[in-house]
């Protein structure tokens, strides 16, 4: 006989984590859209910048990236996907920032500040929350089948 597997629990401090770093994303990335200018001042640390960055377009793709984990948070179970795409579109902003920022901001404790806490930090907490989703989704799944 086949024992039956314990129920893998979706624990609701979960989805207070995709809200949280939904909405992290988004006032930091709505600070990019709305003060371009200062933010890229304050991140430079005093050196003088010459080059046009893409700050405002950065916002609103971070903007976007934030909606997709917020919205994830309402059926993290059904909506995996959403999980992934926000993960993905935090990878994406932080080799974004890396590769189009710092050559121009240079790496001082500011832009390091936005690349490890702001991006790449979110990723640890979000990957196991989507691990857990995924787990709770195929069990379900493999109930509904059986």
């Amino acid at each position: 006989m086949d024992p039956k597997p314990p129920f893998p629990v979706f624990p609701m401090h979960f989805r207070g984590i995709l809200l949280l770093a939904g909405m992290y994303t988004i006032a930091w990335s709505a600070i990019f859209r709305v003060m371009a200018g200062p933010i890229l001042e304050w991140l430079a640390d005093g050196n003088l910048i010459e080059a046009s960055l893409p700050v405002t377009y950065y916002g609103g793709v971070g903007i976007l990236v934030g909606l997709l984990i917020f919205f994830s948070a309402f059926y993290p179970i059904s909506w995996v996907y959403l999980i992934i795409a926000g993960i993905t579109g935090k990878i994406i902003l932080g080799i974004w920032f890396a590769l189009g920022f710092l050559p121009d901001l240079g790496w001082n404790k500011r832009t390091a500040f936005q690349l490890i806490f702001n991006e790449i930090g979110w990723l640890i907490p979000l990957i196991i929350v989507f691990l857990r989703a995924l787990q709770v989704k195929t069990f379900l799944q493999k109930e509904i089948d059986a």
